[in-house]
């Protein structure tokens, strides 16, 4: 299957799955004749593993060393829940869970993950908070931008419309029309610079919140 098809199986992103290949996590086959990925269920499975753990704050480095066979799994989950225990925040149900992890499993590969994400979904909508794996508040973030500065643009015209309009009727000096329209020009492309600044910044931090995934 294509990525995308895996990413809408396993309900991350496209860009999250090619994050995981380039650290290594997963390693899709070749299509023989066109060199493209073609993921297969197993693959799925791995990367709702590797979300798993991902959405229990358990980093990329260690799901590595996990699949390699370099970190003990129980020792894993143990030194995990240390770490939660220091942080000092809300992370009782991520505790919870690693225990739960630690006490049904003997390795990652046994994980029947779809099932703990599952459980996981059911105790979020109960107010639980797990690490967020979903790009949907950086989608509103670049929207909100986007909106932000047409509206801004809309009303710049519509201020210079009635100024040309009521310039008709009562002339004023040319002076200080070019000096409107110049000011007006001149925040309109302050405003679509910003944008753009906004968007590299929301897509900069895509990327860097697909670490976390």
């Amino acid at each position: 299957m294509k990525i995308n098809q895996a990413a809408e199986l396993a309900g991350i992103t496209s860009k999250n799955i090619r994050f995981y290949e380039d650290r290594g996590l997963i390693t899709p086959a070749r299509d023989a004749g066109n060199g493209y990925r073609d993921y297969s269920m197993e693959d799925v499975e791995q990367l709702y593993r590797i979300k798993l753990l991902r959405m229990l704050g358990i980093s990329c480095e260690s799901i590595r060393r996990l699949q390699s066979g370099e970190l003990d799994f129980d020792k894993c989950m143990d030194d995990h829940i240390a770490e939660l225990e220091k942080t000092g925040s809300n992370i009782e149900h991520m505790k919870t869970m690693c225990r739960v992890l630690r006490d049904e499993a003997d390795s990652l590969s046994e994980i029947e993950a779809s099932v703990y994400l599952e459980r996981m979904k059911e105790l979020e909508k109960g107010g639980a908070k797990f690490v967020n794996t979903r790009m949907t508040d950086m989608r509103k973030r670049k929207t909100g931008a986007i909106i932000s500065a047409i509206v801004v643009i809309s009303f710049l015209i519509l201020v210079l419309g009635a100024m040309l309009f009521l310039n008709a009727s009562d002339p004023a000096p040319k002076g200080v029309i070019a000096f409107f329209l110049i000011a007006a020009a001149v925040i309109a492309v302050a405003v679509v610079y910003v944008l753009k600044q906004r968007i590299d910044e929301v897509k900069k931090g895509e990327i860097d919140e697909a670490s976390k995934y």
